[in-house]
């Protein structure tokens, strides 16, 4: 079973379809949006999945270990975690931002990722698991103007990748992490960000949220079982 912060909306969405497809069960983690979560699952079970939608703040550390007992107790051990929440609340210049909102940005972004991480481990050192971070392509791009505070964030995920795999591999557990750049979801607060930003891509276009699920799934898989400690950027040349 592989439970996927984040689940309800993007690439975790398109996450947990494409592990449903293939018959996995799935925990929808979600922040606020239930009926989204709803939807996903129902969809994920149309394809011949299990799916489950459990309320998750990943800021929380109890409520990360509720999340992934509540998911081993209706789905079976877990296997595999993809730490794909994420969000951005403060967007420009730096010097302009409100530092609450940068706060919190932090908090989901690196903070949410480790404390989903330590949640984890007790689980997947029982099954031998893989643990997927799911970072940005911001993290070596710095995105000034944008939101350089999450490029950082974004930068501590692909540290944390390395250190943990490095931590984690005695025990038998895979960690990797997933570099998207600009897709199509709808994380961006101008919508029409993607294809602003695709005409400066040597794809010349913005990426779909099933394009960066496939390398999710590739790396919670047996044929990547001996990949860890890996970055893998899916971002159009970015």
């Amino acid at each position: 079973m592989t439970a996927v912060t984040g689940g309800s909306r993007g690439i975790g969405a398109a996450t947990v379809l494409r592990l449903a497809a293939a018959g996995g069960a799935v925990a929808v983690g979600y922040h606020t949006d239930r009926d989204a979560a709803l939807a996903v699952a129902a969809d994920a079970e149309r394809k011949g999945g299990r799916a489950v939608p459990i309320q998750v703040d990943v800021t929380q550390a109890d409520s990360l270990a509720d999340f992934l007992d509540g998911a081993a107790s209706q789905l079976g051990p877990v296997d595999g975690v993809v730490a794909n929440a994420g969000a951005v609340r403060a967007v420009g210049r730096l010097v302009e931002l409100d530092p609450e909102a940068i706060s919190r940005d932090l908090e989901v972004n690196l903070l949410g990722a480790v404390l989903t991480c330590r949640a984890a481990i007790p689980h997947l050192q029982r099954t031998e698991g893989a643990l997927v971070l799911v970072g940005s392509a911001a993290a070596t791009i710095g995105s000034p103007g944008s939101y350089v505070h999450y490029a950082a964030a974004k930068a501590g995920v692909a540290a944390l990748t390395v250190g943990l795999s490095k931590e984690l591999g005695p025990a038998g557990i895979r960690v990797n992490c997933v570099e998207p750049g600009t897709v199509w979801t709808d994380f961006h607060q101008d919508p029409q960000r993607p294809a602003k930003v695709a005409t400066g891509l040597p794809l010349g276009r913005a990426g779909q949220p099933d394009e960066i699920a496939a390398a999710i799934i590739w790396l919670l898989s047996k044929e990547a079982s001996y990949a860890t400690g890996a970055t893998v950027r899916i971002a159009g040349g970015m």
